[in-house]
């Protein structure tokens, strides 16, 4: 009962963050663009649909071919698009479903590796958590992405732990599903799955080792037959683009990329204010507690899944807050362990102490949640914006059409069936635009340069900003 409460109250959370009007920049709005373009093909991810000037393909603000990211949050988002319509929310609902199912995800996992009561702890704090309320409403970078990630992680831990217990085939294929799923999400830090697999089937003591080989074998040929078919389909059909992005993601280990750097304590310090303030306590018990006795296999599986991430991506030389968020349900269980442990001292004398310590851990993730959901924060301006671009959806644009001098081209694009582009191309290229039928509209929100303004055929409209 406790368990379905919390479920729901989650839920209700993430329905709430996910309720703004608008696209979010950093970086939803381009997700939703390549979801919607997906509809009409599947296979060819792409973010200009009709790309009608010359671009840059490195350009993932910008290009058409977009291999920026892994496809299935994509598909899932294009899913959700066909099925529901062109909107925000259904842009958002695969990470509302997703992020809420992760709930009893983490209360499954917790069960399993420690107690029940250890698994509502965590199961509350995964449903109140300030980030992934944030990440699962589009409002800050990497958004979708890393919800579907995290989901796909937490399923194959799930599958690996039930397949732990009852040794059926079935199981361990559908760990390999789910982590196939991950890599297909984000790539190879899914395989931390892997070690995590291995220590389960070694707890359960339920598998020789030439079984254990046999079926890591299984696991390894299900993984791949679910994510290297797009890897060779990416690099057959679009293989500048594929190399490139191949290339770009390796440089994100090397080189600080677009800006995103920290110093290797990065991540030490964003769990302070990503899981709350006090988490150094937990982890610092649980180290300790590890150390005392570290043949407890179960333990090592949260010391792998919540440790090995933070230390290699502290390693990289590009951060970013959500790159570990698929840990974060072992830093909750963890979390959730250490407060029972406090619960279950027999000092009397320093009882008050600790049980104060239990409070500010459960209630300071609160005030995180809060000042991330900004209730009572006042309408964005980013609202009139796209009011304004979904008045212009009853003008019928066509993909015939284009839009010139729009500062939000990808928004436009997202509501509009038209090409849009930020600036102004030269007189030949907007010439021959209309030499092709196409229908040059610009926007007329600020100075138009007057050889651009003279030329027959062209159209101007006003956005209203």
């Amino acid at each position: 009962m406790v368990l379905f409460f919390i479920i729901i109250c989650g839920f209700g959370l993430r329905v709430f963050i996910s309720s703004d009007p608008f696209l979010h920049d950093w970086d939803e709005k381009y997700h939703a663009l390549v979801g919607k373009n997906l509809i009409s093909n599947p296979f060819k991810p792409t973010l200009y649909l009709n790309p009608l000037l010359p671009y840059d393909l490195k350009n993932w603000t910008s290009n058409h071919i977009w291999l920026h990211k892994q496809p299935m949050s994509l598909w899932l988002i294009s899913l959700s698009l066909k099925t529901f319509g062109i909107s925000e929310f259904a842009v958002r609902i695969p990470s509302i479903l997703l992020s809420t199912i992760c709930i009893w995800m983490t209360f499954f996992i917790a069960s399993a590796l420690i107690n029940k009561k250890v698994a509502v702890l965590a199961a509350y704090l995964v449903s109140i958590n300030g980030l992934v309320l944030e990440l699962t409403g589009g409002r800050v970078a990497t958004d979708h992405i890393d919800i579907v990630f995290l989901f796909f992680i937490e399923l194959s831990i799930v599958f690996s732990i039930i397949f732990s217990r009852n040794s059926k085939y079935l199981f361990n294929i559908l760990t390999g599903i789910s982590i196939g799923a991950a890599v297909l999400t984000k790539w190879l830090p899914a395989l931390i799955v892997l070690p995590v697999w291995l220590l389960l089937l070694f707890d359960s003591k339920k598998f020789t080792v030439t079984a254990l080989i046999k079926h890591f074998s299984i696991l390894l040929l299900v993984v791949a037959t679910v994510c290297v078919p797009w890897q060779i389909y990416i690099h057959s059909v679009f293989p500048k683009e594929a190399f490139w992005e191949t290339t770009f993601n390796l440089k994100h280990f090397t080189e600080v990329i677009e800006n995103q750097s920290g110093s290797y304590l990065y991540f030490i310090n964003k769990i302070r204010i990503n899981y709350g303030e006090l988490i150094y306590l937990p982890l610092l018990w649980f180290l300790i507690d590890w150390f005392k006795n570290p043949y407890r296999l179960k333990r090592l599986v949260l010391l792998v899944w919540g440790f090995a991430p933070i230390v290699f991506f502290s390693i990289a030389k590009t951060k970013m807050q959500a790159y570990i968020l698929f840990v974060c349900p072992a830093l909750f269980i963890i979390t959730a362990d250490f407060c029972q442990y406090l619960i279950q001292l027999d000092n009397t004398k320093f009882k008050w102490g600790f049980n104060f310590i239990i409070i500010l851990i459960l209630i300071t993730p609160i005030r995180y949640s809060m000042e991330r959901l900004k209730p009572f924060e006042k309408d964005n301006p980013k609202n009139a914006i796209t009011s304004s671009i979904l008045l212009l959806k009853s003008s019928n644009f066509t993909n015939k059409d284009v839009l010139l001098n729009c500062n939000y081209p990808v928004e436009m694009m997202f509501y509009n069936n038209l090409t849009a582009y930020k600036g102004f191309p030269n007189v030949n290229a907007i010439e021959d635009l209309l030499k092709k039928g196409y229908r040059v509209y610009i926007n007329n929100h600020d100075k138009i340069p007057l050889e651009i303004e003279k030329i027959k055929g062209v159209r101007l409209i006003d956005l209203g900003y």
